[in-house]
């Protein structure tokens, strides 16, 4: 064990992973007059700092709480500022603090455009709730009114993911509410349930979310289908009922209307709708046509909503025009074929996500891309992002690629790019490019042989059984020579390679034994170096797996003895073929014993197998296995992110399960995990060194960042639009098997 990796922890390493269907370019707040009329019209809210996200303004009497309890000053009338709007303030989700999707408070004191941010720790301490690995989001506030002659004191609405379930394949969010003036923080969502998206009344008095009140998560990653609950402010728990079925984002427009979105019909025809609630008649009406989709409305009053409207489809391939953008538009019910155009008149060629509302719908809030600070043509810095771990003795960092893979000694760092054309080095001579194909999804899962300076990479399409898929060895990777070897043949689907510990055989998955319904089974390539030659002659392939499943995702253990896989192999015979019209789920993890070839099921998601766990690797002392997996279900309302159109089942997050290593019979069913990473957005295809993020040794770390940064496009319009996340520049992966 490395001196430094002693002194700053991170005993037993880190886990690289990357994150899926986040954008690639940071989101920031900002705002306009309703109507604007023109692009200068536009505000930016914050300090630009990192990533910006689901803003609320806080009100001035909560305001002036919340300085006080942070102790800021800019000399005594700081009540007159705030109550004369010379300070103003905002609640929006951050990615600053560890790199982590948490809850920040910005004061703008705007005679000088000043912005200053805060953290909650920074207002309520770093302990407890506040504290460790977690998300946080859509804080709004509550309180401020008048009861049998007191003042009840304002407070901070939000989820957070910070308290653990054991429960699998469920929801992690909960709202809570926090006094702003004490910092004492009380749990509003029941035991046993899950909320999301809470919104406050304009009175302060009651909360409405969208909640799992009733039911399971049963893998939906689109449709959450959740119902909307309102309860009281202080009595939550005895003073709450469901108010909607099937409705999602509410927003209140009076004490006795909510907007909400929805999905409409069934197939080809559904469409995104936001509609109009009226609790004392039990009304609910359309707003918006059903000709569009339109959702995370924001509610201005009982007749006007702010909300997301994309007005025209698009194909993943399409280079799109203005009305295929997500657009923030202004609905009045009292003449709605006449819509107010928001973003449309600043930024037509850019996407705008969740929009709030500002004195009084005066002004309309929004988050976008901060595309216009980027030059066309320039590339994307490749810098690493270190998040808070949840394990101390396990550092955790994001990459700027896809599948990560260290070499032995932890000294290299490969990926390839989000287009799965390029496969990535960084090392002690920063980040290159060390192999190239001609197009986009042509390579993908590169893997380091054991001992050798030697890439395993996959050639072909990335996401489709039928097609030939090879497996492919990249020599000298580091010294220049670079001289590839095609080691697999016969028009199969093989993929995810992995040496043993010697590096002179690997693991792999092919369609070889497949039959028509192109089944999956591991099979040893007994020479690693000579492959099985065109017609067979060169190397011995030994299967070692039988059956019309799917197994993937394989990797050899440290000691050599047991190989990790995932696969569908239990999947109930009555199960449906495809999950929520994907693909067929059912995923676990599993280890095999190389020399008796005898199977244990470790890791699952749901009791019944349903679910996924994929990307099984082993840390660097075989005693933990990390996965990606769906085990926390989905942690935002996927309606509210980017890529909604395009986006396929997210894996989730990624866990870790410790393992006995030296008996595979005692890790069956292993019922204990930890969650890794608390992300809105999916995190995927992990790897695990063991060296720490701080060890000299670690070449590669020397990219490792503790802040986000403001990278640069190579898909930004001239214009200061984006096209990244609907034409396919910038490829979204998908889901390997």
């Amino acid at each position: 064990m490395s001196i430094a990796r002693r002194i700053m922890g991170e005993s037993r390493g880190s886990i690289a992973f990357f994150a899926s269907y986040r954008p690639p370019v940071a989101l920031d707040i900002f705002c306009c007059p309703a109507p604007p009329s023109s692009p200068k019209d536009e505000l930016h809210l914050t300090d630009g700092d990192s990533y910006n996200y689901n803003c609320q303004p806080i009100p001035p009497a909560a305001l002036k709480t919340v300085v006080e309890r942070l102790g800021v000053s800019r000399g005594d009338a700081i009540e007159g500022d705030i109550d004369s709007g010379r300070i103003t303030g905002l609640v929006f989700v951050s990615e600053r603090e560890h790199n982590l999707e948490t809850l920040h408070i910005a004061l703008r004191f705007n005679d000088d455009g000043e912005v200053q941010v805060f953290s909650l720790a920074d207002a309520y301490g770093g302990d407890g709730l506040f504290s460790g690995a977690r998300m946080e989001d859509s804080g709004c506030i509550a309180g401020g009114y008048e009861v049998d002659g007191r003042t009840v004191d304002h407070y901070l609405v939000y989820v957070s993911t910070k308290e653990p379930v054991r429960e699998r394949r469920s929801p992690w969010n909960v709202a809570y509410k926090t006094n702003l003036r004490t910092g004492e923080t009380e749990r509003l969502t029941p035991p046993g349930t899950f909320d999301i998206s809470p919104s406050v009344s304009p009175s302060g008095k009651k909360v409405a979310v969208a909640s799992y009140q009733g039911k399971k998560w049963d893998g939906e990653i689109k449709n959450l289908n959740t119902n909307i609950y309102v309860m009281s402010l202080e009595n939550p728990s005895q003073d709450r009922e469901r108010v909607i079925e099937n409705g999602g984002w509410p927003s209140w427009g009076s004490e006795d209307v909510i907007f909400f979105h929805r999905k409409d019909g069934d197939g080809e025809n559904s469409c995104w709708g936001v509609f109009r609630h009226t609790l004392s008649t039990g009304e609910t009406v359309r707003v918006t046509p059903a000709a569009f989709d339109a959702v995370t409305p924001a509610a201005i009053d009982e007749t006007r909503v702010a909300v997301a409207a994309i007005r025209q489809k698009s194909e993943f391939s399409d280079v799109r025009v203005e009305a295929q953008y997500r657009h923030i538009e202004v609905f009045d019910m009292r003449s709605p074929e006449q819509p107010m155009q928001i973003t449309r008149n600043t930024r037509p060629k850019a996407d705008h996500f969740n929009p709030f509302v500002m004195d009084g719908g005066k002004f309309i809030g929004y988050h976008r891309c901060k595309s216009e600070l980027l030059q066309h043509g320039d590339d994307l810095p490749r810098k690493f992002h270190k998040l808070q771990s949840p394990h101390e003795d396990v550092g955790v960092f994001r990459v700027s690629g896809v599948f990560p893979t260290f070499s032995k000694d932890g000294s290299q760092l490969a990926f390839v790019d989000n287009e799965f054309k390029s496969v990535w080095l960084a090392d002690s001579q920063g980040m290159r490019v060390v192999f190239k194909t001609d197009g986009p999804d042509s390579v993908f899962s590169p893997l380091w042989n054991s001992k050798k300076d030697i890439l395993y990479v996959c050639m072909g399409p990335s996401f489709k059984a039928s097609e030939t898929l090879e497996i492919h060895s990249i020599h000298n990777v580091s010294t220049g020579d670079r001289k590839s070897r095609q080691l697999t043949f016969g028009g199969f689907n093989n993929a995810f390679p992995s040496t043993n510990p010697d590096g002179t055989k690997f693991v792999f998955r092919s369609t070889r034994d497949g039959g028509a319904k192109y089944s999956k089974n591991l099979y040893i390539m007994e020479d690693a170096d000579a492959g099985e030659g065109e017609d067979g002659s060169q190397s011995t392939v030994t299967r070692m797996t039988a059956g019309e499943w799917t197994d993937t995702h394989c990797q050899w253990s440290p000691n050599g003895k047991w190989i990790v896989f995932s696969s569908n192999r239990d999947r109930p015979a009555d199960a449906p073929e495809r999950d929520h019209g994907l693909d067929p789920g059912y995923f676990a993890v599993y280890l095999m014993d190389v020399a008796s070839r005898s199977v244990v099921r470790v890791i699952r998601s749901g009791y019944d197998v349903a679910g996924h766990v994929n990307h099984p690797v082993f840390s660097p002392d075989g005693r933990s296995i990390a996965v990606t997996s769906d085990l926390a279900a989905v942690t935002a309302d996927p309606m509210s992110l980017p890529l909604f159109l395009h986006s396929v089942r997210p894996y989730g997050d990624i866990f870790t399960v410790d393992i006995d290593p030296d008996d595979m019979a005692r890790n069956e069913d292993v019922e204990g995990f930890v969650r890794v990473t608390h992300s809105r957005y999916e995190n995927s295809t992990p790897a695990w060194t063991v060296f720490s993020t701080h060890d000299p040794h670690a070449q590669w770390n020397l990219l490792v960042v503790e802040d986000e940064h403001v990278p640069s496009c190579p898909y930004a319009h001239p214009d200061g639009g984006e096209s990244w996340h609907m034409t396919g520049q910038i490829c979204i992966p998908k889901r390997h098997c």
